[in-house]
């Protein structure tokens, strides 16, 4: 391969191409983020991300959010093992219908969920004892909850499926039961993995929108996360606020980026 004076490989024309094109759509992502926190005066952001409307998006976006994503980890983690280990009838459907809410629009998912809740048997049974979902913070507990589960399967499962089975089989011959292995040699092999579905699988419970509209509304104070009070307050007309919104979903983001791909390891999971 051809090389500069210092002694690094000359790029050929072809390679010089494709990171033209890496670097280029780089740049295009930063500017037009950066140009949105950016855009309102310094001041005027702060005023806006310290107003009692977004302080209240933030404590409900991160309670609902962390309620959610337990949820989604402690379904996840026996389902994905189940997927990623056990061989029986019907196990290629399971999949393909585990990762259904991945394929739907967030918003077919809400629809879903709403006459399921709603004026469906369950969800009459569901209010006849007091339980209401549509409408209220539980709704947005239940949507991300739907929504987000697969994410940490895959995540989880592909964790699973680097570990090799001997493991557990060596733990088994040395007296472990089944529960034994899996709690004292599958899980802490696998805790990279299952970390990196946590933070990702959170950061995305956050930024839900489409299934939480549909199931708990818009209602300002009272289901108003994060992107809700984005929306609400772009159809309003509140850009600053909006902006403020935006924002702290930018940081989180990044924040959960930068996590993710500290402990995912490279594994192709999505």
């Amino acid at each position: 391969m051809p090389q500069t004076r210092d002694g690094l490989p000359r790029p050929t024309p072809f390679k010089a191409l494709f990171l033209a094109v890496l670097f280029g759509l780089i740049g295009y992502m930063v500017v037009v983020l950066a140009g949105l926190i950016a855009y309102p005066p310094l001041p005027a952001l702060i005023e806006s991300l310290t107003s009692p409307e977004i302080v209240a998006a933030v404590e409900l976006s991160l309670i609902t959010s962390a309620v959610s994503t337990a949820l989604c980890v402690l379904a996840a983690v026996p389902v994905a093992y189940a997927l990623a280990r056990f061989s029986f009838p019907g196990r290629r459907i399971a999949n393909t219908l585990m990762n259904l809410p991945l394929a739907l629009p967030p918003l077919v998912a809400g629809v879903a969920l709403l006459i399921f809740y709603g004026p469906s048997t369950f969800g009459r049974m569901l209010s006849a004892v007091g339980l209401d979902v549509i409408y209220t913070p539980l709704g947005i507990i239940v949507a991300q909850f739907f929504v987000n589960v697969p994410y940490m399967i895959r995540v989880a499962r592909s964790a699973f499926e680097t570990i090799n089975p001997r493991y557990e089989y060596v733990a088994r011959t040395l007296g472990c039961t089944e529960w034994g292995a899996f709690r004292q040699v599958t899980l802490p092999l696998a805790r990279n993995g299952l970390v990196a579905g946590l933070v990702i699988t959170w950061s995305k419970s956050i930024g839900e929108f489409g299934a939480v509209l549909m199931l708990a509304g818009a209602t300002r104070m009272k289901t108003e996360t994060l992107p809700i009070a984005l929306f609400l307050n772009m159809s309003t007309g509140d850009l600053e606020l909006a902006i403020a919104a935006s924002v702290i979903l930018i940081a989180i983001a990044l924040g959960s980026l930068l996590i993710f791909e500290r402990y995912a390891d490279g594994r192709g999971v999505f």
